[in-house]
């Protein structure tokens, strides 16, 4: 009877250990549990959790509201589709990002921010997030963004037409170089070819906009509903200069009081809101100082090893000393073919256009003054700066500013269609709690 009762008594403590043993288990598998399938690749509950937590935390460090947590999961993990989507193109396109690039852009990140790499850390275990998270994380961030420039850029091109065009609008508003912080929300129509979906969006919209005027977080309101790539950073759009607005909203902009919404706008992507979030500066001209040059080149090559070159451009230095014409020597003997041509000149120069050998040497340079012979990573060179000035490069700066604002309009746009192509295109299958119609699970299927 006892050793029945023992062996009883033992077998039901296997079973219990078992079953905790299960339980156990079934746990660890629920802590790492499969959210979602995209493509190849798949979204695990941790993932979604730590990214959710880093957002929250931002968000929260900045004051700005939450939406409520299911919404949030929802936005967070199509962000999550939208980049494996991403990491799987930049993977089968064989682009890598090497640990020095990787440790040169944190470096550049740390710099930016003020902080030692020590306090960096720090601030990132505030956050819930390791130095090794954050690492890999900004390495697919990297990778996303060449993807994206790879596939977007190649769809946009900005001629001089349009940049005339643009600089006329600026300043037939008066424009100047203010700077404006901007945030932004984006409301799209699900089919424009949809009456009823287009007053849907635009209902909505202005939904938003008197939220706002009644008080609501502009930026909470961008996490909640933006349909913006930038949603979960708030909508923020960082700070633009009047020539740097998208041509949307530039008339809007300079008028529009610091902290107040934007009428809503529209386009025939759908419908948007702007908010001035702060605002600074105001046309300042850019003066810089140029220096007219000319030189003479001897490359060594094969040919001429480097004592020669430097024994010839040696004789050619004594020539000029003794009065003998810049500009026919150039001619005679600089391998520079394109400056050689024209007597050895180069024209206006500025700072930060030649290399570091040279332009010591040009800056160094009294006016008329030979200068050499010096080597630098092209050879030996004599140069002679024949003028100074002072150049307003105001124009030259606003037309690159404008090329830039044309660019940036056209790929944000572009970017937002292609991404969206992207996620149509794309095997999605929810698992779990996150499981959705199957209809919804097609390839093809928005979320």
């Amino acid at each position: 009877m006892k050793a029945t009762l023992r062996h009883a008594v033992k077998t039901l403590l296997l079973v219990v250990a078992a079953t905790l043993t299960l339980s156990v288990q079934a746990e660890r598998k629920l802590l790492d549990q499969v959210v979602a399938i995209v493509d190849d690749d798949v979204i695990l509950q941790t993932e979604l959790d730590a990214r959710i937590n880093t957002i929250t935390t931002r968000l929260q460090a900045q004051g700005t509201g939450l939406p409520p947590r299911d919404v949030l999961e929802d936005r967070v993990l199509e962000q999550l589709i939208t980049e494996s989507i991403q990491l799987q193109m930049a993977d089968r396109m064989g682009m890598r990002i090497s640990d020095n690039e990787l440790n040169e852009t944190m470096d550049n990140i740390v710099e930016r921010n003020g902080m030692t790499m020590a306090e960096f850390e720090q601030q990132l275990a505030t956050e819930g997030v390791s130095f090794r998270q954050a690492r890999e994380q900004i390495r697919n961030e990297m990778l996303t963004s060449r993807v994206q420039q790879r596939q977007v850029g190649n769809r946009v091109r900005v001629t001089d037409r349009e940049v005339d065009n643009y600089l006329q609008a600026i300043e037939a508003r008066g424009g100047n170089n203010a700077e404006y912080r901007l945030a932004y929300i984006f409301i799209e129509v699900d089919d424009a070819d949809s009456e009823a979906s287009v007053d849907a969006a635009r209902a909505q919209a202005a939904r938003l906009r008197q939220q706002i005027v009644e008080g609501r977080d502009f930026r909470e309101v961008a996490v909640a509903e933006s349909d913006a790539s930038n949603a979960l950073e708030g909508g923020d759009m960082g700070w633009r200069t009047e020539s740097q607005l998208p041509s949307l909203v530039a008339p809007v902009v300079p008028e529009l009081p610091v902290g107040e919404p934007s009428q809503v706008l529209e386009n025939n992507s759908g419908f948007h809101l702007v908010m001035v979030m702060d605002k600074r500066g105001g046309g300042e001209k850019q003066v810089i100082q140029q220096h007219r040059v000319r030189h003479i080149l001897i490359r060594p090559s094969e040919a001429v090893p480097d004592v020669d070159a430097e024994a010839k451009i040696r004789d050619i230095y004594q020539q000029l000393s003794d009065g003998a014409d810049f500009a026919e020597l150039a001619r005679e003997h600089s391998d520079d073919p394109v400056s050689g041509s024209d007597g050895g000149n180069l024209g206006w120069v500025s700072r930060g256009q030649m290399v570091p050998a040279f332009e010591q040497a040009m800056l160094e340079a009294d006016l008329n003054e030979l200068r050499g012979p010096f080597r630098s990573q092209f050879g030996w060179h004599i140069l002679q700066v024949q003028e100074r000035r002072q150049k307003d490069i105001s124009g030259d700066v606003k037309r690159a500013e404008a090329r830039q604002a044309i660019y940036r309009r056209k790929s944000e746009t572009e970017l937002q269609n292609w991404l969206r192509e992207i996620r149509d295109e794309a095997f999605v299958e929810f698992k779990g709690e996150y499981a959705r119609d199957t209809e919804t699970q097609e390839a093809g299927s928005p979320s």
